[in-house]
């Protein structure tokens, strides 16, 4: 077979992986924080950044779900790690939003974080956060979920299928779990152009 077979092949996999049960229940917990007024923070780093980015404006026009990325401010990004240091940016920020209780951290990222080995610390902070304050915290990470996992109320986990490719498959499916979050008929409660156009 060729690479771009393979490639196909095991995004097929990927999918027949997913639990659909941790799905529902994301799709539950996110209606519970719109439900009670609460806000969801998006988080990223790198390429997981900008998916941050582009899942916000779904949860908020789709979903009407009040709905914020942190690296969408970069002038706020860099001024917090020029001035206090990358491992906090994160947490500074959802202080200065006032997250609380009613309030839910969305992570996506690879590895989940882990402060053992210096990755993505600025997430291990927030989460750490979150868990004192009492916010929901969900999850769509790779591996074996980091952190993010440990943490997490509900936390979708892409299957490695092949260790030569969970960064590119587990980027690819923060878009496919996300997309599938706001067409939940749990959550969306907006019309998509395409889909209302006869």
């Amino acid at each position: 077979m060729s690479f771009s077979a393979d490639f196909l092949q095991e995004s097929r996999a990927v999918i027949d992986g997913l639990d659909p049960a941790v799905l529902e229940k994301m799709a539950d917990i996110l209606a519970s924080i719109r439900e009670r007024g609460g806000r969801l923070f998006v988080l990223g780093v790198g390429g997981s950044a900008a998916s941050a980015s582009h899942a916000v404006n779904d949860f908020r026009k789709i979903c009407g779900l009040e709905a914020y990325a942190p690296t969408d401010n970069v002038s706020e990004l860099t001024a917090r790690t020029n001035d206090e240091g990358w491992e906090t940016v994160f947490a500074s920020y959802l202080k200065g939003s006032r997250l609380d209780k009613k309030d839910g951290l969305l992570v996506l990222s690879v590895g989940g974080g882990d402060l053992e080995r210096n990755v993505s610390p600025n997430l291990v902070k927030a989460l750490e956060l979150a868990r004192r304050i009492g916010s929901s915290i969900l999850g769509i990470v790779g591996r074996d979920g980091g952190f993010t996992a440990a943490s997490a109320d509900a936390c979708v986990i892409i299957p490695t299928v092949n260790p030569a490719h969970v960064t590119p498959h587990t980027e690819a499916f923060h878009g496919l779990v996300w997309h599938l979050l706001v067409s939940h008929p749990q959550l969306k409660t907006g019309k998509t152009m395409w889909e209302s156009l006869k």
